[in-house]
């Protein structure tokens, strides 16, 4: 069997990692080192395939390239002799290992999760090794850092030694007072949460009271959609961002959640949503809609074969919650917790440096439901997340209980909810301007 034999051999099994033409590409370039022609025959075996690999390795081909030429190799003989050569098979194997090494970088590193962005602050470094001991989520780090390294360019050229509350005073006010109009007063706290656990935690510095200006930005009512503008926008949202779309509207969910969903969280049966680590780290029970259950289950499908095709290559891992990775690690590659929304490509983990499957990315319901919107002709100022005001709105237009409904939502506290019952569309309440009620006069006619 030739190397042209090859290439439509895998074309025909529709191969993935490495595809039918990445497959060939492989196999050619096997041939190249062993100067055969595209019409002679190709003899592999263990001692031929590691002679290649080595003058790859030598080439300073990373082992993740080296272990799709491997299988190309073990494809070929699946051709030629309908089974791979246990030798070929065994290569094949440890450099799946040595690729998942090469990517994961140092294991105890990894374990420890001390990997830290490059050109920062020495104490930027240290405060996020503390939020990491102490557990915080890596949206914490990333807010309460990025705030840090924003007082730290207020005042440049000045020591830790310094700074203290004078400077902290400042640089609340300034947010307060700044030209966009000051920041609300949940973005003024997270600030000064942020600069108290710098002093307090990372440096071992307590702080006297600091009397600094409050934020006067007012709370704003949520914007909902009519159940006409929801049906307008989800006819411009196609494929798996409709099932984000139609599972953020029909159970309430925000839009970090509707991302993190796992396998395990489908209670299909049930009809149920559980949702892990909401906000305030509370878990919730919501309804899944009977409407999309076939799509879900559909969607499950393809991430179980998109999970085989990782476990081929040596990957397969998600990131798991803290007590759960160190009591059973062999989770990480059990189907059940895999995204139900995966990433289309592995990425970096920017604590631990290691490379696996994430959910998808905000953006990529966000861009496409800002282009919905725009070819709806709705001219509210809408983003993904009013589609879950839009779930509660609509929840008590229809006659769900108030309380039923925080639940739903997974509010702490009613008030919350309350909200909504201030943007409902009442029929019952017919309320009339009174210019509607002024009798027109002659210069209204004219």
């Amino acid at each position: 069997m030739s190397l042209m034999d090859f290439r439509q051999y895998a074309h025909s099994q529709q191969f993935r990692n490495p595809d039918p033409e990445w497959s060939f590409r492989w196999l050619a370039r096997m041939c190249e080192h062993f100067q055969l022609s595209d019409s002679e025959p190709i003899q592999i075996d263990r001692e031929r395939l590691v002679q290649f690999l080595i003058k790859m390795r030598k080439r300073s081909v990373p082992a993740w390239q080296r272990h799709q030429a491997a299988i190309s190799a073990g494809r070929y003989q699946m051709m030629t002799a309908g089974q791979i050569d246990e030798g070929v098979q065994d290569v094949i194997n440890k450099l799946a290992d040595v690729a998942q090494a090469e990517r994961n970088g140092d294991p105890d590193a990894a374990a420890n999760e001390t990997r830290l962005p490059e050109n920062e602050p020495e104490v930027v470094g240290r405060m996020r090794l503390t939020l990491r001991r102490r557990r915080y989520k890596y949206e914490t780090e990333k807010a309460y850092t990025g705030w840090v390294i924003r007082f730290l360019q207020m005042f440049p050229g000045r020591s830790l030694e310094e700074l203290g509350e004078v400077e902290v005073r400042t640089f609340l006010n300034d947010l307060v007072a700044n030209e966009s109009g000051g920041v609300a007063a949940s973005t003024l706290g997270q600030a000064k949460s942020a600069l108290l656990f710098l002093f307090k935690e990372t440096l071992g510095r307590e702080l006297n009271f600091i009397e600094h200006s409050q934020a006067t930005k007012p709370k704003k009512l949520p914007v909902v959609l009519t159940i006409d503008e929801v049906k307008r926008v989800r006819k411009h949202v196609t494929g798996t961002r409709r099932l984000m779309f139609d599972l953020m509207y029909g159970s309430g969910l925000r839009h970090k959640e509707c991302r993190r969903l796992r396998i395990k969280d489908l209670q299909i049966d049930e009809g149920t949503i559980l949702v892990r680590n909401g906000k305030g780290e509370k878990d919730r029970v919501t309804v899944l809609p009977g409407r999309v259950r076939q799509e879900v289950i559909e969607q499950i499908e393809v991430c179980r074969v998109r999970h085989l095709q990782d476990l081929e290559m040596g990957e397969g891992e998600v990131f798991l919650p803290d007590a759960l990775k160190r009591k059973y690690p062999a989770e990480s590659r059990k189907f059940r917790w895999q995204w139900l929304f995966p990433s289309p490509r592995t990425r970096m983990d920017p604590r631990s440096g290691r490379y696996w499957r994430h959910h998808v990315s905000e953006e990529f319901l966000s861009k496409s439901f800002a282009k919905a919107l725009e070819a709806s002709g709705v001219l509210k100022n809408a983003v993904p997340h009013t589609l879950r005001h839009s779930f509660a709105t609509h929840l008590l237009e229809g006659g769900s209980d108030i309380r039923t409904v925080q639940e739903l939502m997974g509010h702490a506290d009613v008030s919350t909810t309350m909200i909504y019952l201030h943007v409902m569309n009442r029929p019952g309440l017919s309320v009339k301007s009174p210019l509607d009620q002024l009798e027109a006069t002659d210069d209204d006619e004219k």
